[in-house]
């Protein structure tokens, strides 16, 4: 429920959902498709082909939204990508640093959402711990978290890589965003991260 309305509310350009395994990162794709998002998968168990031809539409335009792995997506190079959705928090900060890496290039600022869980604490602290400071975290105010079994939301946005972060005091326009039964977490905020 909070994925769905997080893309609800990134409009149209390309978005790259992470999940950890490739049988979550498939039905992630056919639950979207079936919400009428234009979606397809990138994981380990498609053949060659079929991941080219998911690259090749994702750069196109043809899906707006591609569900990988964070195997699978290693060699994803997409200039546009407005938003990082992390729908599964990744097991160390150097993975986090280099998922929402991919958003913010060539001069363009990026959003990076996370969706985290009370057993996701200690990830989110090691991640701090790595960026040197706490990442905002936020709450929709009108999400059903209950409902969807989500407590928390966190959010932050990523400037162009050619800029310098934002230092103590400056704006940094985050926006809200909720969260699908977990804990919605949103990316460092607007570090340089590759």
């Amino acid at each position: 429920a909070l994925l769905l309305r997080l893309l609800q509310d990134t409009g149209s350009a390309p978005i790259l959902v992470f999940t950890k395994t490739k049988h979550k990162a498939k039905r992630v794709a056919d639950q979207l498709t079936r919400a009428g998002f234009s979606s397809a998968s990138l994981q380990g168990n498609l053949s060659q082909n079929k991941r080219d031809q998911a690259m090749s539409g994702f750069r196109s335009g043809k899906f707006q939204v591609l569900v990988a792995t964070d195997i699978a997506a290693r060699g994803i190079d997409v200039n546009n990508i407005s938003h990082i959705i992390n729908y599964d928090i990744p097991a160390t900060a150097e993975t986090y640093i280099h998922r929402i890496g991919r958003t913010g290039r060539a001069e363009k600022s990026g959003e990076a959402y996370t969706l985290v869980t009370g057993e996701d604490k200690r990830i989110v602290r090691d991640i701090e711990k790595s960026l040197g400071k706490p990442i905002e975290k936020r709450m929709l105010a009108d999400f059903d978290y209950k409902k969807g079994g989500a407590t928390q939301v966190t959010i932050e946005s990523a400037p162009p890589q050619n800029q310098k972060p934002p230092q103590a005091g400056e704006n940094s326009r985050p926006k809200s965003a909720g969260k699908p039964r977990r804990k919605r977490f949103r990316g460092f905020g607007r570090n340089n991260a590759r």
